[in-house]
């Protein structure tokens, strides 16, 4: 049951990815990880926390265009293994020479991997979607970057991540969030949490949400939130979420204040959920618990299945 993974959440980071035919493994200066959806969120937070890599994730067909594409590894991620871009994008690499590997817990992927000799890490299938099973996705990427020191780390979010904790919080955001659109903003540097915030509202409470990080949405998109008397009805729907992390840059945090301030005195609703842990990627998924539990307890209230995403089916079933 969905339940059961969420509350299991925190024992992913537990788990030791292994690197099959991993002789066959070259270590690169850059990386690009190539998914869709839930596939590469990942990768997103990875490179949140290590801005110093270069790291870049490719959600489209083919492969981006590569400089210098001799020091490049191409991590091919998907869930399913099924991934039709994911797969093209594997393809491409294959037949330009490009160093690659796959992340996936089954499928297509990984018979092309072992068809190949390309090294792989098969994640456990937890019988769901791929956003569910993130602590999983983390560790194999950075288990096939070569990334041991980050590695270690996760390992420890097993026993720090509070899963009861999260499910309080959760419970009584979504409570605040009924018949709202959730509007998640952060500082650039949790901007893929936030991004992932919004996801997980969207997939699993199958309603629109949207983020932005500060400082740029100080520069276009908080316009939009200038109500009048004739745009009241609009905005009153909105309801923001800022992702405060006390560590973050002074300029953010200020600027944080300032726009909360000017969305209160709007009459709009601002809830400041403040990242806790002792290290950025605690943080990160700290939060992100939350969000499962904020998103799963307002597909209740909606009478949604907070698991299924029948309408990327139905388009799945269209253009194939």
């Amino acid at each position: 049951m969905l339940i059961d993974i969420l509350r299991d959440f925190p024992k992913q980071f537990s788990w030791e990815p292994k690197i099959e035919n991993e002789k066959n493994l070259r270590q690169k200066d850059n990386f690009i990880v190539a998914g869709m959806g839930g596939s590469h969120l990942s990768a997103g937070i990875i490179k949140s926390l290590l801005p110093e890599i270069d790291i870049y994730v490719h959600s489209d067909y083919g492969l981006p265009n590569m400089a210098n594409p001799d020091n490049a590894l191409v991590i091919a991620s998907s869930y399913s293994g099924n991934t039709e871009e994911t797969i093209g994008a594997l393809d491409t690499a294959m037949k330009n020479n490009i160093s690659c590997a796959v992340v996936a817990s089954g499928g297509k992927l990984i018979e092309i991997a072992k068809e190949n000799n390309l090294p792989y890490v098969k994640m456990p299938d937890i019988k769901s979607q791929p956003r569910f099973a993130l602590g999983y996705s983390f560790v194999s990427i950075l288990k096939m970057m070569g990334e041991n020191s980050l590695l270690n780390q996760a390992g420890m979010l097993a026993e720090k991540l509070n899963s009861k904790k999260a499910e309080e919080k959760g419970a009584e955001l979504s409570k605040k969030l009924q018949n709202k659109i959730p509007v998640i903003y952060s500082s650039a540097k949790y901007g893929p949490a936030a991004y992932i915030w919004k996801i997980k509202f969207n997939e699993t409470s199958k309603i629109p949400a949207f983020f932005n990080v500060f400082p740029e949405l100080n520069h276009n998109e908080m316009t939009g939130f200038d109500t009048k008397e004739k745009t009241f009805q609009l905005m009153e729907k909105f309801h923001f979420i800022f992702l405060k992390d006390q560590d973050d840059n002074p300029h953010a945090l200020r600027r944080m204040e300032a726009t909360r301030n000017l969305l209160e005195k709007q009459e709009l609703k601002v809830e400041v959920l403040t990242l806790e842990g002792e290290s950025p990627m605690r943080k990160v998924f700290d939060s992100l618990m939350v969000a499962d539990w904020a998103s799963y307890y307002l597909a209740e209230f909606y009478g949604n299945d907070p698991e299924r995403v029948p309408i990327v089916e139905e388009f799945k079933k269209i253009i194939s």
